[in-house]
């Protein structure tokens, strides 16, 4: 099994599914409403432990109901919570999204997530020094990140930063990272107009741009080259992107080459999404190899 480290976020999602999105001003009648636990880096590591990996979470919560629920939902899919605290001053993190036209909208309320500091992460270097794999996102704050590409340049650790949500990144995180996984919008954040073939060539086998129902795009060191995804019918695509990289990671851990690994990847996301919840339909290994 390999040892798969999650630095990241945990929060409560607060779901409400609809037949439109509201226009400002409007109010519309919704369809149903839920709340389940989410997270970008806490469905990576719920993620990866349900695809056989050993999985570790790095993160806070709050003192709350929430951060009750969230951590005991983590223990409860395999990951371990060692090096996940409460704040007592701080709400748990919380993501409200709407489900309308077989797309997510994600507003973002980071609270415990902001106190995922550099010191505090640096409690957990034993465990990030054992990883295989370390994987980062970007709903805590920007000098964690710096932090976790400093300490993995300096012990020669692989690590993958999915750059979500969204956010300018600087050079020395783009040359640490051993992969980057943008989707087609992040990318134009990180690199501005810049020639997409021309980021692709200049990051071998390291950037990779994931495009959705399109596949996933990258340089393979001859060409550029797209891995198609599988379809599927949607029901929720909330979380596809976070099982798409914890899958990836769980499988270049393993050894595979980076091609397989994006097959990997790619047939988990597309279970994924034929559930609800970001971490509802996250699948087995035994689902995604049986599959493929």
């Amino acid at each position: 099994m390999v040892n798969i480290v999650v630095v990241g976020s945990s929060s409560m999602d607060l779901v409400v599914t609809a037949g439109k999105r509201p226009k400002a001003g409007e109010t519309l009648i919704g369809k149903s409403f839920q709340t389940v636990p989410g997270g970008k880096g806490a469905n990576q590591a719920v993620a990866a432990a349900r695809l056989g990996a050993t999985a570790s979470m790095v993160g806070r919560i709050g003192k709350d109901a929430f951060g009750k629920e969230i951590l005991e939902n983590l223990k409860k899919n395999g990951v371990s919570v060692n090096c996940v605290e409460p704040v007592p001053h701080v709400s748990s993190g919380t993501a409200h999204i709407t489900i309308a036209e077989g797309d997510n909208s994600i507003i973002v309320v980071k609270g415990a997530n902001d106190e995922v500091t550099p010191t505090y992460v640096e409690k957990a270097d034993s465990i990030l020094k054992d990883a295989d794999m370390i994987l980062v996102q970007q709903e805590i704050p920007e000098e964690t990140v710096e932090y976790i590409a400093d300490f993995c340049k300096q012990f020669n650790k692989k690590w993958l930063l999915n750059p979500a949500p969204a956010r300018e990144i600087s050079d020395n995180v783009i040359e640490s990272a051993t992969y980057l996984t943008p989707n087609e919008h992040e990318f134009t954040v990180m690199f501005g107009e810049e020639n997409r073939s021309e980021v692709l060539t200049r990051y071998p086998n390291k950037l990779l741009i994931t495009e959705g129902k399109n596949g996933v795009r990258y340089f393979n060191g001859e060409c550029e080259e797209v891995v198609p995804s599988y379809v599927v019918e949607a029901m929720d695509t909330t979380g596809a992107g976070d099982t798409f990289n914890a899958a990836f990671a769980v499988a270049i851990a393993e050894g595979k080459a980076i091609k397989e690994a994006i097959q990997f990847a790619n047939r988990a996301a597309s279970i994924s999404i034929t559930k609800f919840g970001a971490q509802g339909g996250m699948p087995t290994r035994k689902e995604v190899e049986g599959s493929l």
